[in-house]
């Protein structure tokens, strides 16, 4: 008899919606998140020893994607999304079952009143409120292999991008997120297919639109634009 998976807690990040997530854990060591948990789960004794461990996995799941099914291939945006290749050999999202898997740095445990213990962890890529289904502790003995292969990820070279962050748009945003969205964009959060340099992006960020455009490798920052409920949703 199958069991069902239920979530055990939910993230809050700073990205409302998919599009310019990192499409890896600690691929923007500065971006952070805190963990909710669900009342069943807030049990302090349940996070016993927890606090020893520099870095933990999360099991998640693609909350958002439930609707839009899987392909038996897919198109890696580290192959410029032109080359197709088996699901199971990427970290695609469109999966048969709709499951992540991130390894992030534990920051700390606060306690906040009504809610419990809440988990501070950074390289964080995950949209915000997306379902938790477990968390393990990362053991450097077990899980860390350094003459691992890459497979087709060797070979393509993975360039970041010049940010050109206007400093008057940049001080719109909380200092504290500021550095955050400079290394979020220098990640191209464009699709890997799309490269079309006289369009204009957009990206939610931390309550905030902000607008871009591509060219010769450098991004520039247009506008950032305080954002409300409603454009999310749009």
């Amino acid at each position: 008899m199958e069991k069902e998976i239920r979530p055990i807690a939910y993230i809050r990040t700073d990205f409302p919606t998919k599009f310019g997530i990192p499409r890896q854990s600690g691929v923007v060591s500065r971006l952070q998140g805190k963990i909710y948990f669900e009342k069943e789960f807030s049990n302090p004794d349940m996070l016993r020893g927890i606090e020893g461990f520099s870095h933990i996995w999360l099991i998640w799941g693609f909350s958002e994607n439930e609707k839009e099914g899987w392909s038996p291939t897919v198109r890696p945006p580290r192959l410029g999304g032109n080359e197709r290749m088996g699901v199971f050999a990427t970290r695609s999202p469109f999966r048969p079952n709709g499951l992540g898997m991130s390894c992030v740095r534990l920051e700390g445990i606060e306690k906040e009143k009504g809610r419990g213990c809440v988990l501070i962890v950074s390289g964080i890529d995950m949209m915000d409120n997306t379902p938790i289904y477990d968390i393990k502790p990362y053991l450097p003995y077990s899980d860390s292999y350094p003459d691992a292969k890459g497979g087709f990820t060797e070979n393509r070279e993975f360039k970041t991008l010049e940010v050109v962050f206007p400093e008057k748009l940049l001080n719109c945003l909380p200092a504290e997120k500021r550095e955050a969205a400079v290394y979020v964009l220098s990640q191209d959060p464009r699709p890997g297919y799309h490269r079309d340099e006289s369009r204009e992006y957009g990206i939610f960020f931390a309550d905030y639109n902000l607008k871009f455009k591509v060219c010769d490798g450098i991004l520039t920052v247009c506008a950032a634009e305080k954002c409300s409920d409603a454009e999310y949703e749009k």
